[in-house]
Formats: C-alpha cells, sequence, structure tokens
C-alpha cells in the first residue's frame, strides 16, 4: 500500500537528543511509525507489528501504532529510520525533503511472529 509519509519532531525527542540518541527510549521514539487504524487494518496488521518502509531512496523498519492521523498518511518521529527513506537532494536548504514522501509499507513479521511490545 502507498502512503503519504511525514517526519517531524517532538518535545520528548528533544529531551532525548541531549540525554542521549544511543538509549533504548530513543531508539523506540525514532523507530516508531504512526498510522491512521483503516490503513493498520487493510494491511492486515496489529499494533506493535514491524513494518517495512520503502521510498525511491531506501528502505527502514519501525514498530507501527495506531494514531489520529488522515487515512493515507504515516508519521515518524525524524532519526536514523527516517533518513534512510530520504533522498540526498536539499534544493540548497541543507535539508533533505522530510514531508511528503510516497512510500510503500508492507508487514516485515514473519507468519507466527509476536507484536512488540508497545
Amino acid at each position: 500500500m502507498f502512503l503519504t509519509f511525514i517526519s517531524g519532531r517532538s518535545l520528548n525527542q528533544g529531551r532525548y537528543i541531549n540525554i542521549g540518541k544511543d538509549t533504548d527510549e530513543y531508539r523506540k521514539m525514532v523507530g516508531t511509525l504512526e498510522m491512521n487504524e483503516s490503513d493498520l487494518a487493510g494491511l492486515g496488521l496489529s499494533p506493535g507489528m514491524r513494518v517495512r518502509v520503502r521510498s525511491e531512496w531506501g528502505t527502514a523498519l519501525f514498530q507501527c501504532i495506531p494514531a489520529d492521523l488522515p487515512e493515507g498518511v504515516v508519521f515518524a518521529l525524524y532519526g536514523p529510520p527516517t533518513t534512510a527513506l530520504m533522498g540526498g537532494n536539499t534544493d540548497g536548504t541543507g535539508m533533505p525533503t522530510q514531508k511528503g514522501l510516497e512510500v510503500e509499507v508492507e508487514s516485515a513479521d514473519q507468519p507466527g511472529d509476536q507484536p512488540l511490545t508497545t
């Protein structure tokens, strides 16, 4: 299923940038993909399952959770997984495009895998 990918920052994430990006809490934050419940169901996903997200520039793995987002839109905090999805073109701004990327989302879990804990 193709969806529109948006990345951004959160206040809590900003705290962890100073506390340390090597913490499990930070890695969990930036490794979570928020999705509309209808999109989760349409992909046959349950909260906590791993998903593979592909853009034209790369692939990243996330844990999916339901969120209050419009159908067709997914969100993740900016971090190592999201940068794998972004191209190198910055249009002179110094930052690659982080919002409005077309991505393909699919389950990365194997049959019989248990959802990750949230």
